[in-house]
């Protein structure tokens, strides 16, 4: 059988103990994608949304959210994070995120990467659904 190491012997959930594990450098990057029309993104290019600038906004989101991840993913430990930055840029097909996430720890740092991700593409669909309600978030994942 399989075991897994948020499962005690009882199939129990608990936070996994990495208190023997030394500290080390961490650091993760995740992207993701908002997809939206071209008429979306030549407002956001022309700073034409009603409720303003959804990059700032967004980046402030993302920084947040990863500085928040253990209070919204159960088992992940907290973490004294030592950088995250949020980039946002217009392509093509929408708004691309990526966000880096740096510290020194026992555990690494996927968890408030990807959450940075997830909340920044949140707050650019609530941004922009005033304009568009067809937006599509997709493509979280680890680089």
């Amino acid at each position: 059988m399989t075991e897994f190491s948020h499962l005690d012997k009882d199939g129990r959930a608990h936070m996994v103990d990495v208190g023997h594990k030394a500290e080390t450098a961490r650091r993760a990057v995740a992207s993701g994608l908002v997809k939206m029309s071209p008429d979306t993104l030549t407002a956001i290019r022309n700073q034409q949304l009603p409720k303003g600038d959804p990059f700032e906004t967004a980046r402030i989101a993302g920084i947040l959210a990863a500085k928040q991840t253990a209070t919204l993913i159960p088992l992940c430990h907290p973490l004294p994070l030592s950088y995250i930055d949020i980039s946002l840029e217009l392509i093509d097909e929408g708004v691309y995120i990526k966000a880096t996430v740096a510290t020194k720890g026992a555990t690494g740092v996927e968890m408030e990467a990807l959450t940075a991700v997830s909340l920044a593409a949140l707050t650019i669909y609530d941004m922009c659904k005033a304009v568009e309600k067809a937006i599509v978030i997709t493509s979280i994942q680890l680089e």
